[in-house]
């Protein structure tokens, strides 16, 4: 699901899977998106310059780092992790946590730079990593 914040400086493109709602265009070398609702155009290009678009994994990928999250963990079957869950929460050490992000890696064929692991705490944050990784390796 895609979110509009307001008062932020710059635009992202939005991930494959939220275009559906948002379109971007390129205009004098600065990106441009616009938002339709109901088929009529809510936002001026002005106002677009204040707003960010940010964009949830999909709940596949949120699934599939979920799974793997609790097998690094060695957590049992019946535990809960879902997207809100906080490695921290989950018993995970900072060790822990460098092994999860090596197994994401490794499961998704993308590489993580260290300064973006350290900022991941949650299962959410994690997929949503993956999923912007994915989408600059395709591009």
């Amino acid at each position: 699901m895609a979110s509009i914040t307001a008062s932020s400086l710059s635009l992202r493109t939005a991930p494959p899977h939220c275009r559906q709602i948002a379109g971007t265009s390129k205009l004098s070398g600065s990106r441009m998106v616009s938002f339709s609702y109901q088929g009529r155009n809510n936002f001026s290009s002005r106002r677009l310059q204040s707003l960010r678009i940010s964009c949830a994994a999909k709940p596949e990928t949120v699934e599939k780092v979920s799974r793997i999250v609790k097998k690094q963990l060695a957590l049992p079957d019946d535990s809960t992790v879902n997207g809100e869950s906080k490695f921290s929460t989950l018993g995970a050490d900072s060790l822990d946590t460098v092994e999860i992000v090596m197994g994401l890696e490794e499961e998704f064929g993308i590489s993580v730079e260290e300064e973006s692991a350290q900022s991941i705490t949650t299962v959410q944050e994690a997929a949503d990593l993956i999923e912007d990784l994915i989408l600059k390796k395709g591009a």
